[in-house]
């Protein structure tokens, strides 16, 4: 089934996110919320209010809920008593009114009335059973019934929670879930239709247990976040600052409802003091306090103050720093997982206590929430940003030692757990020597495990795949004929190892006749750019014979993605600056990730882009111009574009405002789902690899010269004087204006080759290195991940 169009019904904070959404999806939306008519004026009431008022929030997000603002055009809104009738042009109708079982039955009578008879009807309630909200209604309407929960906010968490009932169609489950994936760019987990579903009952609980492990131990939030955030491999937001951005009163409705539909040996209990401190009205986020409060000191600076649990006073506790946490720092997540496990103290007591709760609960609800342990793990990565799932984590602690200590504490064991101590198994995922691996059901016996998606930590599991191997790069072999040059270094910056992969792969691709080459990895992000330690301590060292020969290297490693015999296809998504965007602008083909932060952000650092980016820019936007503008002055607007692009630093939020700035091409693919771009990269290799003809160097950009120099000097000191630059942004604008503009000499009818660009970006790149501004900058931004605006 072909899902073209969707409506919307309630347009609250969540419904106008997952309408906008569908939207960043490229699906025209029916947004519908009740009247009120008695807004905005009695004597005219817009119909439409609530609706349009629903639109323009999301809109005003922050984060943004829109990749490109355009895409609201996508969005029509209305309402429940004139538009209804609507919904029969539209394959799937979602809702997410109030959390009422009588007001969604009532509205489920009313759109089985007047839908499509072949659309999907779906529920975005986080508690109310699914299959009780449809009670009454005709069997086709439950067949083509089924849970879609989202997780807030839609556009940046992953996790999409699709609950089929009992009565619903196979055929329906299926399509709904791979329309989420490919189109919508989710994870899906299927959940059964019991409370809580998978990530907010597993999650909460944790929430839960680890407030009262708290009070036990006598920590604080900031501690219990320092223990259980990034260091334990989960989100920044850790525990108490993930309940101030969910609402405290949310956090306590959500126990309390769990509280009683669940045994009595489930324990969603909440403290006295989180009792207090609702009762308190201090909510999080919403109410401008919770466990934290954020505030501004007599500079404008941002402070966040903590709460004092005894007190409710909010108090200024500096960096807060747990040993326990600072011993593991820098270290692999699994030996942080085993340290902060095994650690001593009230730190190591309560990490306990919370942890093997978490490990207890899990696999108690294994087969209950969710009938695959994989499923339970994806919940809790994709909904709550967690590295590892509670399965994974059992398998880096080891099973049998999990087991242990659950009954050392006298705890009786779940099924699952009593499988695996008489099985004696101490993993719950195994990998095989040819890729292929198993789990474990949630009854404990083995079973074929089968990844849901193309994912690169799946084929590694075959080290046969693995052609060529660095410290910071590998090269693997994809199938089919295509190969994969992968950078793994922190945050994947770009040294000797990542260009020497490049070259090494582009010479296996001839010599052993592949298809073609992807540029691509699975890491936090696709390259923060270069290593700056490195260049700075050449620069410092005065090695500017090596420094010349980094740069000109760079330059033929990333011209390479376009000037060789076999189709090259770059697979960026996430962080992708500097160096990064530069070997994806010279790609064949760009297959990028929705969620693209792509940027030149040299500048920051007092630099200009050195490797091709100065040129690319350039020579993009003046092939954009008519051929007539492509002479003299009527190219200032094309070489004013770059100059913005570059000089400002600008990264895109997505990729379709890469788009928009001209960092991505039209051909160039944009995959909403992160975990497909690679697979997606491969299949345009093979596209491309039957009638590929090699590129040559452009040897026609037309420049300016002199008259451009000009032109952007008189611009610059005007920004100057304004003080809208500093001196030394001056600096390193009026070297990145002498490339745009061709050089100094040349005349208004002047073409130029791209090598020529090249050059003179390989010359103002180590200019500006060698001054004492950019060198302040790059050390500055080393030291605080700020630039500095000297």
């Amino acid at each position: 089934m072909k899902i073209k169009k969707a409506a919307v019904i309630g347009a609250g904070v969540m419904g106008a996110a997952i309408a906008a959404q569908l939207a960043n999806a490229g699906i025209p939306v029916l947004l519908l919320d009740i009247v009120l008519p008695d807004k905005p004026s009695a004597d005219k009431p817009d119909r439409n209010f609530l609706a349009k008022a629903g639109l323009e929030r999301a809109l005003k997000a922050r984060p943004a809920a829109f990749m490109d603002k355009d895409r609201a055009k996508l969005i029509e809104v209305g309402n429940l008593e004139d538009d209804l009738k609507k919904l029969k042009d539209c394959d799937w109708v979602l809702e997410a009114i109030i959390e009422k079982l009588d007001a969604k039955k009532d509205l489920w009578e009313r759109v089985e009335k007047v839908a499509k008879k072949t659309a999907i009807i779906s529920s975005n309630s986080s508690g109310i059973p699914m299959h009780l909200q449809v009670e009454g209604r005709s069997e086709d309407f439950q067949k083509r019934f089924v849970g879609a929960h989202f997780f807030n906010p839609p556009r940046y968490l992953h996790l999409l929670e699709i609950i089929p009932t009992p009565k619903t169609d196979p055929q329906v489950l299926k399509d709904i879930s791979e329309f989420a994936e490919h189109t919508l760019g989710k994870g899906v987990v299927i959940a059964n239709d019991v409370p809580g579903f998978v990530a907010n009952r597993i999650g909460v609980y944790g929430i839960v247990r680890a407030m009262q492990h708290m009070d036990k131990h006598g920590l604080t939030p900031a501690e219990v976040d320092q223990l259980t955030g990034p260091a334990l491999g989960r989100a920044s937001s850790a525990t108490f600052r993930t309940a101030d951005l969910s609402g405290l009163d949310i956090i306590g409705k959500v126990a309390e409802d769990l509280g009683k539909a669940t045994p009595e040996d489930e324990d969603f209990t909440l403290t006295d003091r989180f009792l207090g401190i609702m009762q308190k009205g201090l909510l999080g986020d919403k109410t401008g306090s919770g466990f934290y409060k954020k505030t501004r000191d007599e500079k404008g600076k941002t402070k966040i103050l903590n709460l004092n649990l005894d007190t409710l006073e909010y108090e200024d506790a500096g960096k807060v720093k747990v040993a326990a946490v600072e011993a593991v720092k820098g270290k692999p997540l699994p030996e942080r997982v085993k340290a902060l496990y095994t650690a001593e103290g009230k730190e190591g007591e309560f990490l306990r206590g919370s942890m093997n709760d978490g490990f207890w609960y899990a696999a108690k609800m294994a087969g209950n929430v969710s009938n695959r342990l994989q499923d339970i793990d994806n919940a809790l990565k994709w909904g709550f940003g967690w590295e590892q799932g509670p399965f994974e984590t059992m398998d880096t602690i080891g099973v049998q030692q999990v087991i242990k200590n659950l009954e050392a504490e006298g705890r009786s064991l779940p099924p699952l757990l009593a499988k695996m101590k008489e099985t004696g198994r101490d993993r719950f995922y195994d990998a095989a020597p040819d890729g292929t691996g198993e789990t474990v059901t949630p009854a404990g016996e083995a079973t074929p495990y089968q990844a849901p998606y193309f994912l690169l930590s799946d084929l590694k599991k075959d080290a046969s795949k693995v052609v060529k191997k660095r410290p910071g790069a590998s090269i693997l072999d994809l199938g089919d004929g295509v190969l994969l040059v992968e950078w793994h270094a922190k945050m994947n910056a770009l040294g000797e190892d990542q260009l020497r992969a490049v070259q090494d792969a582009h010479k296996l691709v001839q010599d052993m006749g592949y298809a073609g080459l992807v540029v691509g990895n699975q890491g936090e992000h696709f390259s923060a750019g270069a290593n700056l330690p490195l260049i700075l301590a050449q620069a410092q060292a005065d090695e500017w014979d090596e420094l010349d020969d980094m740069v000109r290297q760079f330059q033929q490693t990333t011209t390479s993605l376009r000037f060789s015999p076999h189709p090259t296809v770059a697979a960026p998504f996430g962080m992708t600056l500097g160096g990064g965007c530069e070997f994806s602008l010279h790609a064949d083909r760009v297959v990028a990730s929705a969620e693209l932060y792509m940027g030149l952000v040299e500048v920051g650092v007092g630099l200009i882009p050195g490797g091709g980016g100065t040129k690319e820019m350039l020579l993009r936007f003046t092939d954009q111009l008519h051929p007539g503008q492509q002479i003299g002055t009527a190219l200032l607007p094309a070489v004013q574009r770059a100059f913005e692009l570059i000089g400002t630093a600008k990264v895109s939020t997505s990729a379709l405002e890469a788009r928009n700035l001209g960092l991505l091409r039209d051909h160039d693919l944009i995959v909403m789902n992160k975990n497909h771009v690679i697979d997606e990269a491969k299949r345009t290799v093979l596209a491309l690899a039957p009638d590929y003809v090699q590129p040559t160097p452009r040897q026609d950009i037309p420049v300016m010269g002199d008259a451009a120099i000009a032109a952007l000097k008189s611009a610059l000191y005007g920004m100057h004087e304004g003080g809208f630059i500093t001196d030394y942004d001056l600096v390193v604008s009026e070297q990145l204006g002498k490339v745009l503009s061709g050089g100094t000499g040349n005349n208004r009818t002047a073409r130029v080759s791209e090598q020529h660009l090249l050059d003179l970006e390989r010359e103002a790149f180590l200019t500006l290195l060698g001054k004492k501004g950019t060198q302040q900058r790059i050390d500055h931004m080393l030291k605080t991940g700020k630039p500095l605006r000297n």
